[in-house]
């Protein structure tokens, strides 16, 4: 017997993030900037996995194209994943932890960033695939 889905199928969409967190036990987010899809709401860094690209190659790579910060794949400690369906495409999406980089980051594409804690993050416009996140970092650093 052949399952059915109960929707129509979505392309997956591989995403990688990263909670750069700093002495202060503070996890930056940044503000998508007006004109990109889901504007006006908070995100981890990172983005779309390239082809032939390993997950922690692309963090390095979107690490310093956003923020201008150089990371050591050595320092990228894997901590979750979310798995969300948005509307036209479904997201799966791991998270790592960065505790050590070189550079202050800086939002190199428009977008503002923010130092907050974990028990904070719900307080934010945050997207819809971080928010399972939470309760990780909450773990990791407390709440």
């Amino acid at each position: 017997m052949r399952h059915e889905p109960a929707q129509a199928e979505r392309p997956l969409l591989v995403v990688v993030a990263c909670a750069l967190v700093d002495p202060d036990g503070r996890v930056l987010v940044q503000e998508r900037p007006a004109g990109r899809p889901m504007a006006g709401f908070w995100e981890f860094p990172g983005g779309k996995l390239g082809a032939g690209e390993s997950p922690e190659a692309c963090l390095v790579r979107e690490l310093e194209e956003e923020l201008g910060i150089f990371v050591d794949p050595a320092c990228l400690a894997p901590l979750a994943f979310a798995s969300h369906a948005y509307e036209t495409f479904h997201l799966l999406m791991p998270l790592w932890v960065c505790r050590k980089w070189k550079g202050e980051p800086e939002g190199r594409e428009g977008q503002t960033l923010r130092w907050l804690r974990p028990r904070t993050l719900r307080e934010i416009r945050l997207l819809p695939a971080d928010l399972p996140l939470i309760p990780f970092l909450e773990d990791l650093l407390g709440a």
